[in-house]
């Protein structure tokens, strides 16, 4: 992250500002993620073609079927969540740096400690963020339901509500294992690859701190994360989306017996297509908002 000095209240709300931003123009990309690692694969039956194929294939058939606005879907739980996930997990990355290697360290600080802030960060963001990424999945899992069948969920509040009533306080938590897997992980490989890429880059004749910088370490960032954190990815999101799995052992083990290895990477390419646009979008905001609070906003 950029080197200026700012408290955790300033961090959390350039954070919290810039994932907001970048979770609005990416989350087509993330509904059609879930559809395609939801969509489960018909075992015995060639017949059938599965019904959502490939990024834009899974995009224009809910644009279709559902309307343009249903790849919005979860937006506001979205939101919800990256207020509180995305403000902390990065709001704690340096002061959790800072606490482990001391305040007096001089000179770059070991990419092994970075990981470990890292993941902390992402573990305890998500444990307090749960219950918006579970509304957020539920949301997006909804297609187009048949004539006289009523609707799960109503919008996000009714979501929450419905959640609590039918199913206790306690299933808003549902996933939590696997969702502080991946987010740990996947915060790690974000997080910490970025302060990596850029510090490698600036080392580089000719690189500075500008926004040719912050974009290419903002996709080794997204590329990381989804190589790393795929597999946790779809387990979760199946957990999030299906009650039918015991625990996060055994949605894992059905999944690779009923469908094979290559079910962990499914959706990979809109993971990627997600995941590298928002690292992107995310960090170059962050880091022209963080420059803003200084009064340096730049344009190169």
């Amino acid at each position: 992250m950029a080197d200026l000095k700012f408290s955790f209240a300033e961090t959390f709300l350039c954070s919290a500002f810039a994932a907001c931003f970048a979770e609005f123009c990416t989350i087509p990309l993330d509904t059609a993620k879930v559809r395609l690692q939801l969509q489960k694969k018909a075992v015995g039956d060639e017949v059938n073609l599965p019904k959502y194929r490939g990024l834009l294939g899974t995009m224009a058939t809910i644009a279709k079927e559902e309307r343009l606005s249903a790849l919005w879907k979860g937006i506001v739980a979205g939101l919800h969540r990256q207020c509180i996930y995305g403000g902390l997990r990065i709001g704690l990355y340096e002061p959790v740096k800072t606490l482990l290697v001391g305040a007096d360290y001089v000179g770059d600080i070991p990419l092994y400690q970075k990981i470990i802030a890292a993941l902390l960060t992402g573990a305890l963001a998500i444990t307090v963020a749960n219950p918006t990424d579970l509304v957020k999945v539920r949301l997006q899992a909804e297609g187009k339901f048949p004539a006289g069948i009523a609707r799960r969920y109503y919008g996000t509040l009714d979501a929450y509500y419905t959640i609590v009533r039918e199913e206790g306080l306690a299933a808003l938590w549902t996933g939590l294992g696997p969702n502080i897997a991946r987010n740990a992980i996947v915060n790690a490989a974000e997080l910490a690859s970025y302060d990596q890429v850029k510090q490698t880059i600036l080392k580089i004749p000719g690189f500075s701190d500008n926004v040719l910088t912050h974009l290419l370490a903002g996709l080794g960032a997204g590329f990381f994360a989804v190589c790393i954190g795929s597999p946790i990815d779809v387990v979760k999101s199946r957990m999030m989306g299906d009650s039918g799995y015991k625990n996060t052992l055994d949605c894992f083990i059905r999944t690779l017996r009923n469908e094979g290895f290559l079910a962990f990477y499914k959706g990979f390419v809109p993971n990627f297509t997600r995941l590298g646009s928002w690292n992107v979008v995310m960090f170059l905001t962050l880091e022209q908002v963080k420059k803003a609070f200084q009064g340096e906003l730049y344009y190169d």
